[in-house]
């Protein structure tokens, strides 16, 4: 009596631990509707084949570790590594269409979510302006720079979460959100580690932290 009910506590607990907490480099294969599904976009540093390049400035791009420390049980990641020499835009076209095939497997908009970082953000912006989804929550990890700023059409929907480094040259995007009409939410912090854009090149607790309370908050 007591092995089968230890089989099955152990069973229920599989059950529960396979719900989420996947890590997938490519567009899942099979879609659980009642789940969280969260993207990462990497920076431009990591676009080719090398996951660990090393900036002379910030030294190396912990893109294996991030993923890593960006897993969680209450979500799925999505973490695509980008071929040297992505378009931006057209990289962007192709997280609207994995956003409305989750949509159509019949994920909730309002649970998926994309961060990205430096380039990475700036997809993450061409997302929401394509996609026009007021559901739709977007993180921006140092991420409104050069690109979005030349592209003053670009505008922002849905709930917007955006974390900057003090000692970074990419500041707040505060600028963006003021052309925005449609944002629904937004929330900016400020981080100081003295790292610049490097402060986003590894896992460290100062952005991981509010980035997952994020994700897991009600929104």
């Amino acid at each position: 009596m007591f092995k089968t009910l230890a089989a099955a506590i152990i069973s229920l607990i599989c059950v529960f631990i396979a719900q989420a907490g996947e890590v997938y480099e490519d567009f899942p294969n099979e879609i659980k509707a009642s789940e969280k599904y969260v993207f990462y976009s990497h920076g431009f540093i990591v676009e080719g084949d090398n996951p660990t390049p090393v900036s002379a400035r910030w030294g190396t791009y912990q893109f294996p570790q991030i993923k890593t420390a960006l897993s969680d049980e209450g979500y799925n990641l999505i973490a695509y590594h980008r071929a040297k020499g992505t378009d931006p835009y057209q990289f962007a076209k192709k997280l609207v269409d994995d956003f409305n095939a989750l949509v159509s497997h019949g994920v909730l908009a309002e649970n998926i979510y994309l961060i990205g970082f430096s380039r990475g953000g700036a997809i993450t912006g061409l997302v929401s302006h394509y996609a026009k989804s007021s559901k739709l929550n977007m993180i921006i990890l140092a991420g409104c720079g050069t690109l979005l700023r030349n592209n003053p059409q670009v505008d922002l929907y849905g709930q917007i979460y955006s974390i900057y480094e003090t000692s970074d040259g990419v500041g707040s995007c505060q600028y963006v959100i003021d052309r925005s009409k449609q944002v629904t939410s937004f929330t900016e912090i400020a981080i100081s580690t003295g790292k610049e854009h490097g402060a986003f090149y590894t896992p460290i607790e100062e952005w991981l932290s509010p980035v997952k309370n994020w994700i897991k908050s009600p929104k």
